[in-house]
């Protein structure tokens, strides 16, 4: 077992960094001055303009970088992420790293913090954490905006006949905030509005943030926003953005948010970081704009997608890489001992003590999510991320298990020594690129009903038995139909503690059902929103919030960000 010994805070090393200049790290990348604007002196938004500078240049490789489903025991996705980004250029490569924008719900609800973690980390990691660069604030603005049109439309007298009971457009906040679930607006009389039921979601699960990070550029934006659905008709038909004739508005709110944002690693290495849909309930991916910008800037791309294989990656894999055109080389599945030994049934008051029964009973949720890569015929390796008080026999045995059934595995250990942590992993991932067998497809054709592609994810991706759908759901498939959405992706919002919808259900659930309360057309950002079990796409905040350890101290350094 490694010797218990007390190691610095998240922010404590964070703030001890040796932050460059950010015209270094543009410089770093060849950007020229004109297509980079400082905010501030270690963070810039990058010209979309360098898209047509770079068009002649080759994409690098993108290597995506997964996980097991996540447990309060901690994974380190984004930490390995970060990890190897920076071992790669330790090992000569010209790597750049494209993460999302953490939302200010789960850092002061349950993480505290998204920007990696130990000695590898993006920063300044206090502005990432918090408002950064103001994106998702231009997201909530642009989304409630639109709700204030809405409203305002049927005040002034309804022109396109929208039933006030059939609005499918919610308010945002980029808070964990229950209460905002369900509310009634427009009370008062009748200068205050219409009344009518209404609620709120968090930002990173809105439409706008989803389009925000498919676009491919300012016009493709203002097209997608145009053909969100607001709500219905009396007569049933489906009212969008254009109706109400403010897109151009929306598009003007979001111009600056929308170009990607350059900040740096702790060992100087270039990150873009870029938009932040959730992938529990959207669909979990960086923005197109970031990943292609970086794959124009550098040779290879780390990225990452939300929790386990069982989202972000599905969704990566069916949804954007089929709409950015994009051929993954490799993807990178994290596990740790810890969060095995939970899905094998050991207390999570008792990681700390050595189980390999627990231990072995859990890799049935590794072997899982394993199976699902192969599935997209990507190739992969599995990243063992250590973490600083592991027993060396759990690691030696994930390691042996990997190695008897022919699975490329690597130890990681870039939470304590960075980069050089992740050299081997970052050759192991170099060795699959240019030797493994890349037979990416999705996992569904788009000609296939929407039913279909959503039994075909539960069944492949999660290992259900079977899919149930409630009333409400079968007459929302048939009325998509008829409005010809059937053809969209499908984007599944489901609990990501485990495969099954039920978060109680760890490891390797079997004979379970899926069950699809209802689904949600998100035309403007292209796919269609299936709900299952009791996944809300307005989290609530914990007993004890990581907001009860934030403070300030008075030269203004923020205390308690992880």
């Amino acid at each position: 077992m490694t010797k218990e010994v007390k190691h610095k805070s998240d922010i404590e090393i964070a703030q001890e960094a040796n932050m460059l200049r950010i015209e270094e790290i543009a410089a770093q990348l060849n950007i020229q001055e004109e297509d980079w604007e400082p905010y501030g002196r270690y963070k810039a938004k990058l010209s979309l303009g360098l898209f047509d500078k770079l068009k002649t240049k080759q994409e690098g490789k993108v290597v995506l970088v997964t996980s097991i489903n996540p447990t309060p025991a901690g994974e380190g996705k984004s930490t390995v992420t970060v990890g190897l980004g920076q071992a790669l250029n330790r090992i000569g490569e010209k790597a750049i790293i494209a993460l999302r924008e953490p939302s200010l719900g789960p850092s002061m609800g349950l993480k505290g913090g998204a920007a990696g973690g130990g000695y590898s980390q993006v920063i300044p990691m206090e502005d990432i954490n918090l408002h950064f660069t103001g994106d998702i604030h231009a997201i909530t603005t642009a989304n409630n905006a639109l709700a204030a049109v809405i409203d305002n439309h049927i005040h002034r007298g309804n022109e396109l006949n929208i039933d006030p009971r059939k609005i499918v457009w919610k308010r945002v906040l980029d808070m964990n905030d229950r209460a905002l679930r369900k509310i009634v607006i427009g009370l008062g009389g009748p200068v205050q509005g219409v009344p009518r039921e209404d609620g709120f979601d968090i930002t990173v699960a809105s439409e706008v943030m989803a389009i925000f990070c498919l676009a491919k550029d300012l016009d493709d934006l203002k097209k997608k926003l145009s053909r969100m659905v607001v709500g219905y008709t009396y007569e049933n038909k489906p009212v969008t953005v254009a109706d109400l004739k403010v897109e151009g508005a929306l598009t003007l709110l979001l111009k600056d948010a929308i170009r990607p944002n350059l900040v740096q690693t702790l060992e100087n290495t270039p990150a873009i970081i870029h938009g932040g849909p959730f992938a529990n309930i959207a669909h979990g991916c960086n923005s197109i704009i970031a990943t292609k910008l970086a794959s124009k800037l550098g040779d290879y791309v780390v990225t990452e997608a939300g929790f386990g294989a069982d989202l972000g990656a599905e969704k990566f894999l069916n949804i954007k890489a089929r709409y950015a055109d994009l051929k993954p080389s490799a993807v990178v599945i994290v596990a740790t001992a810890r969060a095995l030994k939970m899905h094998g049934g050991q207390n999570k008051n008792q990681l700390s003590t050595e189980d390999l029964q627990a231990l072995a009973a859990g890799m049935a949720n590794l072997e899982k999510h394993i199976e699902t890569i192969q599935a997209f015929g990507v190739p992969f390796v599995v990243a063992v991320n250590r973490f600083v008080s592991d027993h060396d026999s759990e690691i030696q045995y994930i390691l042996k298990w990997c190695s008897e059934k022919n699975i490329p595995v690597e130890l990681s250990d870039v939470w304590l020594k960075g980069g050089e942590g992740g050299e081997d992993l970052a050759r192991k991932v170099l060795d699959i690129i240019e030797n493994g067998i890349n037979e990416y497809q999705p996992l569904y054709t788009l000609d296939q009903p929407l039913e279909e592609k959503i039994i075909t994810i539960a069944e492949k991706v999660y290992g259900a038995s079977g899919v149930q759908f409630s009333p409400k759901a079968l007459t929302q498939l048939q009325e998509f139909e008829l409005q010809g959405w059937s053809t969209l992706p499908v984007c599944m919002a489901k609990t990501q503690y485990s495969l099954s919808d039920d978060p109680k259900r760890l490891g390797r659930p079997e004979e379970f059902v899926i069950t699809i309360r209802e689904l949600k057309a998100s035309i403007g950002a292209g796919f269609i929103v299936a709900l299952t079990g009791d996944v809300m796409t307005m989290p609530g905040l914990p007993k004890a919030p990581a907001a009860l350890n934030m403070d300030v101290t008075e030269d203004g350094k923020a205390v308690g960000l992880f």
